[in-house]
């Protein structure tokens, strides 16, 4: 494994991919980009999160920027500190979905977005060219903590004219939440809390970065809760990943909705309040197509990358976007996914409609989406991509982001992943046979 660099940041196994040097390399020229000002840094729980907080505090002030240090937060939480902060940037550190073994640096920009090609670009060049500039002892930035943010961004949350507390407070609704011992452990409690919510019941919430189970919300990893509920009397459950940004669903049966229909309820509710288009990135389900099309509203569709999904929405006014991974982005509070407000919105929505999560779930349209990996060991990710394009040239191509085959009854997306040394192999539709079909069609051709 080696370090993966991209436009939004550093990733990499500490210790040996992600380093002391290549920390301080990297927030240096973060820094550098930023010319001083202000930067908002938090992390998740894991456990090298406090070290690395360290060495990006310090080599920020060495570059003249003042530090407002979060602490153990959800990402959402601090792109919100660095709009209420009116901060220059932000660094989330955190490997997101990844084991505990790794950790990253996420950056942000003014406006609280991730940073787009042309940012990322000129932070990378100032990094690989050691073009840092560090201040003298007169210049250097100060540091202080700041705990407000989070109640802030909860505030905020409550404060969306569609979120209705005391509506949520009478369903008397009993939550259980796994957050994976991460960013979310307190935070979504507390949420849920301010929310009147009647009895919450806390899994894995001990921030200590000691995951319990695969940090990634997927359904082979979260038979805990599942069963909790199931056995339990429970109206719902929430699962999020490390910063709490992506969220997965849990019905009262004990029965994941699957991430792509956290999504999706999140599109129905908010089209419900405010017409308007929205926008997704194209490994996600048709299923918003079809939210979309029964508001007599136009899905919009991005290369994957959460910044790419928000450059479409603000080119679109679309008054609702996310990814099919679990993340809901609501321009009303910020440009980037959030747990969060999904938890919020979807209480909201079962108040509202007074439907069980199953319910909501059962009357919208039935897809199936497999996700398989291909390993990047002998094979070149390009001549990959091309074969299968060359082989498909035939149907309905987009190769906007690596190659998506769009078929009348399905679909297949490959692209090279932004995380890890993979390609991924999306594919939909209306059963699990047939998508799977779909997906080993592609693997047949790739050899693999």
């Amino acid at each position: 494994m080696s370090l993966m660099v991209s436009i939004s940041g550093i990733r990499g196994i500490f210790g040996s991919d992600l380093t002391p040097q290549n920390l301080t390399l990297f927030a240096s020229a973060f820094g550098t980009w930023l010319n001083g000002g202000t930067v908002v840094v938090g992390r998740d729980s894991r456990v090298t999160g406090e070290l690395c907080e360290r060495i990006v505090t310090a080599s920020l002030q060495a570059t003249g920027c003042n530090v407002v240090n979060l602490g153990i937060v959800p990402t959402p939480t601090v792109a919100m500190g660095v709009l209420q902060q009116k901060a220059s940037g932000g660094i989330i550190i955190s490997a997101s979905h990844n084991p505990a073994e790794w950790n990253a640096l996420k950056l942000l920009n003014g406006k609280s977005e991730f940073l787009d090609e042309k940012q990322g670009s000129e932070v990378i060049r100032i990094a690989r060219n050691h073009s840092i500039r560090y201040r003298d002892y007169t210049g250097t930035g100060k540091v202080w903590c700041n705990e407000t943010i989070l109640e802030a961004h909860i505030d905020a949350i409550l404060g969306l004219p569609y979120i209705d507390k005391e509506q949520i407070a009478k369903a008397r609704f009993k939550v259980a939440v796994d957050a994976v011992n991460g960013a979310g452990s307190e935070a979504i409690p507390r949420l849920l809390e301010r929310l009147g919510v009647e009895q919450v019941h806390c899994m894995n919430c001990v921030p200590d970065g000691r995951f319990p189970h695969d940090p990634e919300p997927l359904p082979e990893h979260l038979g805990e809760i599942c069963g909790l509920i199931k056995n339990g009397s429970y109206d719902i459950g929430f699962v999020t990943d490390p910063d709490a940004d992506r969220l997965s669903i849990v019905d009262e049966n004990g029965e994941l909705l699957g991430e792509e229909y956290t999504q999706a309820i999140a599109f129905d509710f908010m089209l419900g309040k405010k017409p308007g288009p929205v926008a997704t990135n194209l490994s996600s389900s048709r299923i918003v197509d079809d939210i979309a099309a029964k508001y007599g509203q136009e899905c919009h569709r991005s290369p994957v990358g959460e910044i790419n999904v928000v450059k479409e929405m603000q080119r679109t006014g679309a008054v609702i976007g996310g990814e099919g991974n679990g993340g809901v982005i609501n321009p009303d509070l910020h440009y980037g996914r959030d747990a969060l407000a999904g938890i919020a919105m979807m209480l909201q929505h079962m108040a509202e409609t007074r439907k069980p999560a199953s319910l909501i779930r059962s009357e919208m349209p039935d897809y199936v989406i497999t996700k398989t990996k291909i390993l990047l060991q002998d094979l070149d990710a390009d001549d990959v991509l091309a074969r299968v394009a060359e082989h498909y040239s035939a149907e309905k191509l987009n190769t906007l982001d690596g190659v998506k085959i769009d078929f009348p009854d399905g679909w297949v997306h490959l692209r090279k992943s932004n995380t890890e040394p993979i390609i991924r192999i999306y594919s939909e539709a209306g059963n699990r046979e047939k998508a799977e079909e779909l997906a080993a069609d592609i693997q047949k051709i790739i050899g693999n």
